[in-house]
């Protein structure tokens, strides 16, 4: 069996109803995006604070864990207790964080929205990630999976205002996440990635956000080789998509895409 710590099931509803005037003076009911505070909490001590939909605080709380590398096995942690009573999520661990302070002391502001830093030396792990150069995308189930995020069901369809992020294989929508930050909603899948033992080896990763350098380093991470982003990319996003091998398309919408890195995964029909 799968180690699963234990878990709150404290989901919120991921948008609410206001009334707005349109163009006609009419009063229309209009579904506008839910955004809450999340503070994280690692035994009592305050980590960060999240602005978050609300839809997967133990998943994000997880994920955010796992991709600051503040805890490295899922086995460490007891329990994530999320309350939205008091706007915070509890990681209670067996054995503590290790050189927290040094960790916390050791930060790079980025400009990730949502988040906005990057713990310990992760722009130095990247030289040790390997991933797999025997999977393959064809060009025919890369426009199916665009395809199928099209057609799936959405908050941004609804309100708006938010981000997406999906797990495919092929073209297979394996997990979609919203949420107000591009980085909870990778976090949040990394997070359910952890929990349900979801290997990344040959997967591919989908955002509606920019391809920053903290973005890219995620995906590294969750090893998963092949990276999709509706926007663009900047150049240190790029550089380390390049250093790491992954496949990075960018400006993905309809028909058209473009290819940036890791050409050898990307199969032309």
């Amino acid at each position: 069996m799968t180690y699963r710590p234990e878990l709150t099931q404290a989901r919120c509803a991921p948008t609410f109803t206001v009334e707005a005037r349109n163009e006609h003076g009419e009063i229309v009911p209009t579904e506008i995006a839910a955004e809450r505070p999340l503070t994280l909490y690692v035994d009592k001590r305050e980590i960060v604070t999240l602005m978050t939909l609300g839809g997967n605080p133990e998943a994000l709380a997880l994920g955010y864990l796992r991709n600051q590398r503040l805890v490295e096995n899922l086995e460490d942690i007891v329990a994530v207790h999320a309350d939205w009573e008091v706007g915070a999520v509890a990681v209670t661990t067996r054995h503590g964080l290790a050189d927290l302070d040094g960790r916390m002391a050791k930060r790079t502001v980025t400009t990730g929205c949502g988040q906005g830093t990057v713990f310990g030396a992760l722009m130095e792990d990247i030289e040790n990630i390997r991933l797999r150069d025997d999977v393959r995308l064809d060009e025919a189930v890369y426009y199916q999976l665009i395809d199928n995020i099209r057609r799936h069901e959405t908050v941004y369809k609804q309100a708006g205002a938010v981000h997406g992020c999906a797990l495919a294989k092929g073209a297979e929508i394996l997990l979609f996440v919203e949420d107000v930050g591009r980085h909870n909603a990778v976090d949040a899948i990394a997070g359910r990635m952890w929990l349900d033992a979801i290997d990344g080896s040959d997967k591919v990763f989908y955002t509606t956000g920019r391809l920053t350098s903290e973005m890219v380093i995620k995906c590294a991470q969750m090893r998963i080789p092949l990276l999709v982003s509706r926007s663009g990319l900047t150049q240190m996003g790029h550089d380390i998509a390049t250093r790491t091998g992954i496949t990075m398309i960018g400006r993905a919408t309809g028909k058209h895409y473009l290819l940036f890195s890791g050409h050898h995964r990307f199969v032309k029909t």
